[in-house]
């Protein structure tokens, strides 16, 4: 439902997953509307490339099976290519509860490691990174110049799981490009279980992220460093299986077990074939534009005991060709939450006094009108609320 609702004048949408994925996608009303491309390996840099040759358009943006875009995510994500020298550009990404953010702006040093950036405000940030640095963006939430993707190669399939868009990242810094943080590109983002983690985001399996940072490593850090940062890292990971040990999500014997497959991977990543990708240069097939219709941004306020009713009715707007923000205010300090409901509901629930912005006081006091003007504001931009 969420790419639905973008708020765009033109672009495509290309799926590339697993058979089952793809038998999903084949399942949407708007299947006829869509790119689909079955890819049945566990490689997300050699799925992403895919997905790059299939792309018609001057932008490729980019976005994970377990994450939802804001309307008007493609609106602001893109923007900053008005400037020719940009080529990259990233997002923010908030988390399970829809408020808090799981990724905001980050740079990289030389070993591949983030660093918070302190934006002033909210509006888009062209960085130009000094050597050896980069500008971070997040896989589920950035965009690149289809061009500039050729150029490059794409992502590199030696990047199985983990590092795939740090490689990238790295890589446009290293040809001169410009990156683009764009605060209001928002997308939410779920982390689903997969091979790698649990829903909790306990670690199953920690090969492919040893065997991530050992091609990391060849390709951008000095032989004379690479031990003693792999020797950091390993205790980066050991302690956060430590973690979720204390908080019981891990066994001992797991953390044993975990620590041992990191170290395979690490070994095996070495032996990792680096030879550079070219991608076709010309899209595999035209550019197939997906319906987007002009919707108007609402704001529904509910309370505990209306909100089924409420809800029925926010979903029949939605039907109607609303983009529709549901708002449940108990009389309580409850922290908000937010999610896009199966019939594309934007459903917001929590106190009258509770927090939505994590970085406000425990507890405020104000009115409803108050609030729901404030919750409105919050999101106005990324949602497309009118000004009047």
């Amino acid at each position: 439902m969420g790419v639905v609702q973008l708020q765009y004048p033109s672009f495509e949408v290309v799926v590339v997953s697993d058979p089952a994925g793809i038998k999903t996608a084949q399942d949407l009303p708007f299947a006829a509307d869509l790119k689909l491309v079955p890819f049945d390996e566990p490689n997300i840099s050699a799925a992403r490339n895919l997905g790059i040759v299939e792309s018609a358009g001057d932008i490729v943006a980019f976005i994970d099976d377990d994450a939802v875009p804001e309307p008007q995510w493609l609106h602001h994500l893109v923007a900053p290519a008005l400037q020719s020298d940009v080529a990259g550009m990233g997002g923010f990404v908030r988390g399970r509860n829809g408020i808090s953010y799981q990724w905001k702006a980050r740079s990289l040093d030389r070993f591949g490691e983030a660093h918070a950036l302190d934006l002033q405000n909210d509006v888009p940030v062209v960085l130009h990174p000094p050597k050896g640095r980069a500008v971070k963006t997040e896989g589920t939430n950035m965009a690149v110049r289809r061009d500039v993707l050729i150029e490059l190669g794409g992502f590199d399939p030696a990047f199985h799981y983990f590092l795939d868009e740090t490689d990238l990242n790295m890589r446009l810094a290293r040809a001169g490009h410009a990156t683009a943080l764009v605060p209001l590109a928002e997308v939410h983002h779920g982390f689903a279980a997969n091979r790698m983690r649990s829903t909790n985001r306990v670690p199953r399996d920690l090969f492919e992220i040893g065997a991530s940072w050992a091609v990391f490593q060849r390709k951008h850090v000095a032989i004379a460093d690479r031990e003693a940062h792999w020797r950091q890292l390993r205790m980066a990971e050991r302690q956060r299986l430590l973690r979720h040990l204390v908080t019981g999500g891990l066994e001992p014997r797991s953390v044993r077990q975990l620590m041992g497959r990191l170290d395979l991977g690490y070994g095996e990543g070495r032996d990792r074939d680096l030879t550079p990708v070219k991608l076709a240069a010309h899209p595999a097939a035209p550019f197939k534009s997906f319906p987007m219709h002009p919707r108007k941004s609402v704001l529904l306020p509910s309370r505990p005991l209306t909100f089924r009713k409420d809800l029925q009715t926010a979903a029949e707007r939605v039907k109607n060709g609303e983009i529709v923000t549901l708002i449940s205010l108990s009389y309580s300090a409850m922290y908000h939450q937010l999610s896009l409901n199966d019939a594309g509901v934007w459903v917001q629930r929590g106190g009258l006094f509770g927090k939505s912005d994590r970085t406000e006081p425990l507890c405020r006091m104000t009115t409803r009108s108050r609030r729901l003007e404030k919750e409105q504001r919050r999101v106005a931009r990324q949602r497309g609320f009118s000004k009047d």
